[in-house]
């Protein structure tokens, strides 16, 4: 078995947004938060940067609208022009409705992609999981891991750490593979 980290558990939000500020401002990089429900102000706490997922979902919705335009103006113009109704072959205002709905679907695509690409997912196992204390999380526990790849790690001076600022039912994570 290979070590993963360490977990440790806290009794309420209030002190998981608290133990999260004291970890982040300790050095710690490579932890993570878990909790039934989404804290308000846990990104802060950890000092989470802005995702970069609202760059991708922009450049896909640009690269879509601007392929869809492009696509359209290349085929009304210059591979199939037709005369029709004596309207002019770069006729824009018709384009409208494919180059938004090309917009949508790239944009949709980036987010979707972008999100799995971001959040490492999929991935089917996480050595959480086979902690039998942490399956409370999705009811009422609230937990702090801090991860073997951090560059702070010490696994003594980790679990001396959690029981200093407040953590609970301090566990060594260990992965099956």
């Amino acid at each position: 078995m290979n070590k993963y980290g360490v977990i440790a558990r806290f009794n309420d939000p209030v002190e998981l947004v608290h133990a999260a500020e004291k970890v982040r401002d300790a050095g710690f990089t490579d932890f993570d938060c878990h909790s039934p429900f989404p804290i308000h102000g846990m990104d802060d706490a950890m000092g989470l940067k802005r995702s970069k997922l609202g760059y991708v979902i922009g450049a896909m919705g640009l690269t879509g609208a601007l392929f869809g335009f492009g696509l359209q103006t290349w085929i009304h113009s210059i591979e199939y022009p037709m005369n029709i109704s004596g309207k002019p072959f770069f006729a824009y205002p018709a384009y409208a409705i494919i180059t938004f709905e090309l917009m949508v679907l790239f944009s949709a695509f980036g987010a979707v992609f972008g999100m799995m690409y971001f959040n490492s997912i999929p991935r089917f196992h996480h050595p959480v999981f086979y902690s039998d204390k942490f399956s409370r999380v999705t009811s009422d526990a609230f937990y702090v891991s801090i991860e073997i790849s951090d560059p702070k790690y010490n696994e003594q001076e980790v679990k001396s750490f959690l029981d200093k600022i407040g953590g609970t039912d301090i566990e060594v994570l260990k992965d099956e593979n």
